[in-house]
């Protein structure tokens, strides 16, 4: 049996990223695409799709992460010049300010200016929702279902945890954890796999909170890069490596909070069948450029030559293959695939989410499974984890950058992906300010490698270009 103070230490690390992810974002003067639940009329029957997305946003399903003086304060701990621009800020600017450091994204027409990433209480209390990694904006416009690639946790989180100091405040369960466990050391990634094995280590099948006799296995090196929930429609399995059956149960188990009794997860089980509902109701956005139409139906016939074996044909009903590709075939970085154990697979199954052991379950995948290609123009970073900014990078593998920045709005309709700067090393910024360097995508480190899929190399450049005109129109 671990020590009391070595279970300690690991609860905090477990409990630090129990409390999932939800909420969608937009801010003031960026267009929002309509959700089911902003479509709802009044007076009509609230379905379940509408439930979902509500509940997402507003019922707080963890304990706060921080309150309102806290966030207010935030500030205070930047580094210099943004802490004197800051002081001299209106509070509203102040508050942009904010969410742009962070990658929050207001609510449309919330008049307490609250973020979709977070839920906010009558007393002010903020608590995170599972839109914080599943809710972003692309080119300044926000769709439902776009993960959010300049979530910045990790500075979020150390800038808490100097303000609450400062405060005289109690830590909470993210700055104690975030010293054992990282929470996705470049803006937009996260630690979330690792979490979840944490975080049910410490719960029996019933997921009923026991000792836990020695820590879990875990690779704290490992970033990942959130899904397109608008494909979520057409999974049969969930998670890169497809090792785990979609169900609604598989949504809750970032709730392990120490505070969440087993009973609780029976309680808000049809909560999150109604979240289910919202996934699979979601639908992917429209390239809203211009495209050439005859060469984007000449790269249709390239996909369907090279491409749609994998990854399926396009189309919300169409199949999707939902096939593994051996990591020896794909190439790409197989830190993710290594992450998790047979055993750790297997507990998972064996346990109340995986219906004690009815679900299907793929205990040794041994590679990934291509996802669907729909309304890929808008979810980039590309890849598992997040190495490859745009598509022109995937169809060229020579060419992809070894470091690279995006900026927040800009999108580069060229190459089809994030606006970027890249570099062959680190500005001297970033190699001195922490949270600065986090806003770089290093390929060159632990579990970011952008190698791999290398099979666009069978295309001439002719193709190449037909084909990505394709996939704007996907």
């Amino acid at each position: 049996m671990l020590s009391r103070h070595a279970q300690f230490i690991w609860q905090a690390a477990a409990m630090l990223f129990l409390f999932g992810f939800s909420s969608v974002g937009v801010g003031r003067g960026l267009a929002v695409e309509k959700t089911p639940a902003a479509d709802e009329k009044k007076g009509s029957p609230e379905g379940a799709a509408e439930r979902g997305y509500r509940f997402l946003l507003d019922k707080p399903y963890l304990t706060p992460d921080f309150d309102q003086e806290v966030f207010d304060e935030l500030w205070k701990t930047w580094e210099e010049p943004l802490r004197t621009e800051a002081g001299k800020a209106t509070p509203a600017e102040r508050r942009a300010m904010a969410y742009s450091r962070y990658g929050l994204i207001e609510r449309p027409d919330d008049p307490r200016h609250r973020p979709l990433q977070y839920v906010v209480d009558d007393k002010g209390n903020w608590c995170m929702n599972c839109l914080a990694c599943h809710q972003g904006k692309v080119a300044g416009k926000v769709y439902p279902g776009l993960p959010n690639s300049l979530f910045a946790l990790e500075t979020l989180t150390d800038d808490v945890r100097a303000t609450k100091e400062r405060l005289g405040k109690k830590l909470s369960r993210m700055e104690l954890g975030k010293r054992f466990i990282p929470l996705g050391t470049t803006n937009g990634t996260t630690n979330a796999v690792m979490f979840g094995v944490a975080l049910l280590a410490f719960r029996d099948e019933q997921l009923n909170v026991r000792p836990l006799s020695a820590p879990p296995s875990l690779t704290t090196s490992h970033d990942h890069d959130a899904p397109a929930w608008w494909n979520f429609h057409r999974r049969r399995s969930i998670y890169s490596d497809g090792f785990a059956a979609k169900n609604h149960r598989a949504l809750m188990q970032f709730l392990l909070d120490q505070n969440n009794a087993a009973d609780k997860f029976r309680e808000w089980e049809p909560d999150f069948k109604d979240v289910f509902a919202w996934l699979d109701s979601l639908t992917p956005p429209k390239y809203p450029w211009e495209t050439d139409a005859k060469l984007a139906d000449a790269g249709h016939k390239i996909f369907e030559q090279h491409c749609q074996q994998c990854h399926g044909a396009a189309g919300r009903e169409t199949r999707f293959p939902n096939k593994i590709t051996p990591i020896e075939e794909v190439g790409t970085d197989p830190v993710r695939l290594d992450a998790l154990t047979v055993r750790q697979r297997k507990a998972y199954q064996a346990s109340w989410f995986g219906e004690f052991g009815k679900q299907p379950l793929v205990a040794d995948p041994g590679g990934y499974v291509p996802p669907p290609l729909d309304g890929i123009w808008a979810s980039a970073p590309y890849f598992h984890n997040g190495s490859v900014p745009t598509l022109w990078h995937v169809l060229h593998p020579d060419e992809r950058p070894k470091i690279w920045r995006r900026s927040e709005d800009g999108y580069d309709q060229k190459r089809v992906g994030l606006e970027v700067e890249v570099s062959d090393s680190l500005p001297e910024k970033a190699m001195k300010l922490t949270s600065e360097r986090r806003k770089y995508f290093d390929t060159t480190l632990r579990g970011k490698s952008a190698a791999g899929h290398d099979f666009p190399d069978q295309l001439n450049e002719d193709e190449k270009r037909a084909l990505l005109e394709y996939l704007k129109t996907i």
